[in-house]
């Protein structure tokens, strides 16, 4: 059994922001595997099927951002999923818009998500796919900058990196992670 999970925040205002990209993932990856997150629980917004013989959960969660970690500890605890089944999905300052990239672990790198999950995981030692969105020009405070919405021409690019990013996950029900990630990460 795999666990997915996108990270964002939950509610209209969030929608199509920076900030969310873990989310459209989760949303494209839900059609593509036709897996419904019709279940409200743990804190979040889940849908479960199997994909290739493989139970395939996704997840959502809807606590904020600071405090994904819960959601994710609660869905983990439930199902007795091993940290070696986690997939992270989130987005980064640190990659240029619509670069992704794979790594098998890490520190939060100031990434308010993905330290709530290492503090309810117990580890930094889980899997992530993080998706690109640069850091704003002009002094613009990185609270407003993540939580704005993308230009048209960003959105294209983005578009491009949850396609890549879907198509990883989908690679990763087959496949070890090493060897998508060297498929992914050129």
């Amino acid at each position: 059994m795999k666990l997915i999970v996108g990270l964002g925040n939950p509610g209209k205002q969030y929608e199509k922001t920076r900030h969310n990209v873990g989310f459209e993932v989760i949303d494209e990856l839900s059609n593509r595997l036709n897996i419904s997150l019709s279940q409200a629980k743990f804190k979040g917004m889940y849908g479960a099927g199997v994909v290739n013989g493989e139970k395939i959960i996704l997840l959502k969660p809807l606590t904020y951002m600071n405090l994904s970690g819960e959601s994710i500890g609660a869905v983990m605890n439930y199902y007795d999923i091993d940290v070696d089944d986690l997939l992270v999905i989130y987005d980064d300052l640190d990659l240029p818009t619509g670069k992704i990239r794979l790594r098998q672990k890490g520190s939060a790198g100031g990434h308010n998500g993905i330290r709530s999950t290492i503090a309810h995981t117990g580890t930094q030692e889980f899997k992530r796919i993080r998706v690109g969105i640069s850091r704003p020009q002009n002094r613009m405070p990185i609270t407003d900058y993540v939580l704005g919405k993308f230009s048209k021409e960003e959105q294209a690019e983005i578009d491009q990196a949850v396609d890549k990013a879907c198509k990883a996950c989908e690679a990763w029900v087959d496949l070890p992670f090493l060897q998508v990630m060297n498929q992914y990460n050129q």
